[in-house]
């Protein structure tokens, strides 16, 4: 979401072939022929070394000695007659977090984006208006420098007065009794617009839901697409944004679906959680 908008905020697996001999009558590990008369028998076992090669491939692909990394999946798609690389990537989540903040991203563009996209969750999220969870967030994805030079203006949004009221909010951030303040983003995608070992450019592509959900809502939820392109320096071991851009879209067609009520959208955001690692 955008500050611009009332209603807005921030914001392969490779395929294994098994060759099995011709005729059916020779060994699968190159071993001597064996007599014609126990071809039944060699055609058994050869099922059975293939089925069991095939398990063992996919077990093998669960665990991490299988993953592929972000360079091999895409020399797999781009293998030729492949389809595009339209599959989710990215190697496995961080293990660290600061608070619920994922942190310790890898140093190369899938953690880059890794970061950007995860960054991109806790600062269009509601706790951004509340000023005790604002100070945490803008401290753990931004830069040093950058939160010491943004953090009294994202203060003065934030904490603008005819904003929050025009949103439903109270002056501290919170909703009225009776109401639920939603807001959230629901990263689609990402791209490298730039990369070297210290700087990065990162574009993410997100839908986001924003408003207030409850009877008497004057603002009720809705949903906007925006792409934020992120700058990223590497800081102290980790990606840390320092600046940021926002545009509209890209906006898919709309289906013919019927708008949720105000309780259903309320029981929705407190039955359904987000998500800590968004790539």
């Amino acid at each position: 979401m955008s500050l611009g908008d009332d209603n807005d905020g921030f914001g392969g697996s490779g395929q294994t072939r098994t060759r099995l001999p011709e005729g059916g009558t020779g060994d699968v590990y190159g071993g001597a022929r064996r007599p014609p008369a126990r071809t039944s028998r060699s055609l058994v076992t050869v099922v059975g070394v293939v089925v069991l090669l095939i398990a063992a491939i996919a077990f093998a692909n669960r665990g991490g000695a299988g993953d592929e990394t972000g360079d091999n999946a895409a020399a797999s798609s781009s293998a030729p007659g492949a389809p595009a690389p339209t599959a989710a990537t990215g190697v496995r989540p961080v293990t660290g977090k600061n608070g619920t903040i994922p942190t310790g991203f890898a140093r190369d563009e899938q953690g880059a984006q890794s970061a950007a996209v995860n960054y991109s969750v806790p600062l269009g999220s509601a706790d951004m208006f509340v000023a005790s969870r604002r100070h945490e967030i803008v401290n753990s994805v931004y830069a040093p420098a950058a939160a010491a030079e943004r953090g009294d203006d994202l203060d003065k949004v934030y904490s603008d007065k005819g904003f929050l009221a025009r949103i439903g909010l109270q002056e501290d951030g919170t909703a009225p009794s009776g109401l639920t303040f939603i807001s959230r983003v629901i990263p689609v995608g990402s791209k490298i617009e730039s990369y070297s070992s210290d700087r990065a450019t990162v574009a993410v592509w997100f839908s986001s839901l924003f408003g207030m959900a409850g009877e008497g809502s004057t603002n009720p939820v809705s949903e906007s697409w925006y792409t934020t392109t992120y700058q990223l320096q590497w800081v102290g071991g980790d990606w840390k944004v320092t600046d940021f851009d926002q545009k509209d879209g890209p906006v898919p067609v709309g289906r013919d679906q019927r708008a949720s009520s105000a309780e259903e959208m309320a029981d929705a955001v407190d039955q359904f959680g987000g998500f800590t690692y968004a790539r």
